[in-house]
């Protein structure tokens, strides 16, 4: 096994030409086997292998700064860089991150996660390179879905005009770009990437000297080339035209081509874009056919390709299916996701009703803009987000939806802890970010038959903008709906009462029925909305009470608890002690959310121990 011998960069270097491609079979061997165990990020890095591969055998990543986009293709990357070993641990608590993360390696130069940023980042380290002297390479591995990302547009425009040495490599595998076809693309090429051709271009240049753009000869033949190539090429124009040298299409699995473009793109030393074509999947049947499914997927079956997961149903397909029948009922609901139809349930709808499903790509704040305008006409989109990429979003919220009181409805899905895609992806921030948008409804859904009744409210009830947050997954025990009121006693107690919402609902009563085995009499308040509060939903469950503890699963500083507390002690009715626990001021690692939960004391267990604590 090749694989086992490979510890570092160093040893991919050392391998001969014909030991590459076993060790990219054995890498993609290795990666199904893992990734079958663990769940991940499959096809995405069974495309890259040899991309990966060509990385390692031209630059040098510890010196080198290499920046993922997203970061789905890392596995790879991690595999080469002295962590196979850890792979057992994948997205799990306290293990291997699915996403790059500086301090896991050397080798890994910055954090990913959300998409479309990898060339500004490069774009400034470059800069930060030659305003401090130094000579290393900088490089961006962007996916063609990234490109659908407005950031990428204004780091490439900006990156194009800068003329600092740096090579954006684009993964193009077919999902969101259409690629080039006909035979002078294809000859195109396939000329670009034999060394012939490279050395003749490095020999070419070196006849007019160190800045052969000075040379009137040079820029008449160059002048003269680009014309030619646009008339019979004109894909190739839309990066040239940024200011960056085009160099592909190329095979993104021939690793001799990858490693010659690479290392022109190395010398060339001014703005590159590496265009490479890969399959999605590439090497397991599966993943080649579904490519898909096999995205972000969890445990599956290696000989089946089947999913282990029981397929219950969850919040994301209760909510699908409910829009669906809203949409069934009124001709004006549209549904909008941002590359995520599958993720946030909506395939059903858009089989139902096409002409009515808009999916806007990585591209989170023209999705909300775009809702804003179609409301303006007299629809009612519903926007179907996951929470952390809402947050890119908020300007348009702001701007575009609540300024003018638009009914634009938000299925904020994943909100609050996810689990295993950590830090990137917690849906941490849009309880407290959401109710600070004047005339925003965020309703707080903890069972499935409180997300379909909130759901028709926020769509055929509502005025201006509402959102309506849920977790990822299913429900608890708790199955009730709550009925219609802001603010429901679910159960009473006179020593503290706990105050939460959405599913923690269901911990929150599992720690008031231990805490009065305990002699300490625990009274339970749910909020149904989070947003807007007002004392006259409060009081009827809140006035007089002696003990509070507010327990949510998002980040401490201005969180609801305080919102509560507040509006309170503004009628002079706070309570006399108030206990928080919440996320605090931290970002919150991978894990299932039960080892998560645990971990930060958000489960019974814990709520009880802070609530002791807090009372003693």
């Amino acid at each position: 096994m090749i694989l086992e011998k490979i510890n570092s960069p160093a040893d991919v270097k050392a391998l001969s030409r014909r030991d590459l491609d076993t060790l990219c079979g054995e890498l993609r061997s290795f990666l199904i086997d893992s990734v079958s165990k663990t769940g991940g990020h499959l096809a995405s890095n069974l495309g890259v292998v040899e991309l990966t591969v060509a990385i390692h055998r031209v630059f040098d990543t510890a010196d080198d700064r290499l920046v993922f986009d997203v970061g789905h293709q890392c596995y790879v990357h991690k595999a080469l860089t002295g962590r196979r070993e850890l792979f057992g641990t994948l997205r799990q608590f306290g293990g291997l991150s699915g996403f790059p993360k500086p301090y896991e390696s050397e080798h890994d130069s910055f954090i990913a996660g959300h998409a479309s940023n990898s060339v500004s980042v490069a774009l400034g380290m470059a800069r930060a390179r030659t305003l401090e002297k130094k000579d290393y390479s900088v490089l961006a591995l962007i996916g063609d879905g990234a490109l659908t990302g407005g950031l990428a547009y204004e780091g490439l425009n900006n990156a194009g005009a800068s003329k600092e040495p740096l090579i954006v490599i684009l993964n193009d595998n077919g999902m969101s770009i259409n690629p080039n076809v006909g035979a002078v693309s294809r000859h195109l090429g396939k000329i670009r990437s034999k060394p012939a051709y490279y050395h003749f271009k490095k020999w070419y240049r070196g006849l007019f000297g160190a800045t052969p753009m000075q040379n009137k000869l040079y820029r008449f033949n160059h002048r003269l080339k680009s014309s030619l190539k646009k008339a019979l090429w004109p894909g190739s124009t839309l990066f040239e035209d940024m200011g960056f040298t085009y160099l592909g299409p190329i095979d993104g699995h021939d690793l001799d081509r990858l490693c010659n473009m690479l290392q022109w793109a190395k010398e060339l030393r001014c703005p590159v874009v590496v265009h490479v074509h890969t399959m999605k999947g590439k090497g397991y049947a599966p993943a080649e056919r579904d490519p898909g499914k096999f995205h972000g997927v969890g445990p599956f079956d290696v000989e089946t390709g089947l999913l282990k997961s029981s397929g219950e149903e969850s919040f994301s397909s209760v909510f699908g299916k409910t829009l669906s029948t809203c949409a069934a009922e009124d001709p004006r609901v549209c549904a909008i996701t941002a590359a995520m139809a599958d993720g946030t349930g909506l395939g059903p709808f858009q089989k139902e009703f096409p002409k009515r499903f808009f999916d806007v790509a990585i591209a989170e704040g023209h999705g909300a803009a775009m809702a804003a305008g179609l409301s303006a006409q007299g629809m009612i989109p519903v926007f179907a987000v996951y929470s952390s990429f809402l947050q890119r979003s908020y300007d348009m919220l702001i701007h575009d939806v609540a300024l003018q009181q638009l009914h634009v409805v938000l299925a904020v899905d994943r909100a609050g802890l996810v689990g295993n895609d950590g830090e990137t992806h917690h849906g941490s921030f849009d309880a407290l970010f959401l109710p600070t948008i004047p005339g925003m409804t965020v309703y707080c859904p903890a069972s499935f038959a409180e997300l379909r009744r909130m759901l028709r409210e926020a769509v055929f009830q509502c005025s201006g903008p509402v959102a309506v947050r849920y977790p990822r997954g299913g429900e608890g025990h708790y199955k009730n709906d709550s009925g219609p009121d802001v603010a429901v006693r679910l159960r009473t107690g006179e020593d503290v009462t706990i105050l939460t919402y959405g599913v923690l609902v269901n911990q929150a009563l599992d720690a008031a029925e231990a805490l009065e085995k305990q002699g300490v009499r625990a009274g339970v308040v749910k909020l149904n909305r989070i947003a807007p509060l007002c004392y006259e939903d409060l009081a009827p469950v809140l006035s007089g009470c002696r003990c509070m503890a507010a327990v949510e699963d998002c980040c401490g500083a201005g969180c609801v608890g305080q919102r509560v507390g507040g509006i309170l002690a503004a009628r002079g009715d706070a309570p006399k002690r108030i206990i928080f626990k919440n996320l605090g001021g931290n970002f919150i690692p991978a894990g299932s959310v039960a080892e998560l939960e645990h971990s930060l004391g958000l489960d019974a267990e814990g709520i009880v121990k802070t609530i002791l604590e807090g009372i003693q």
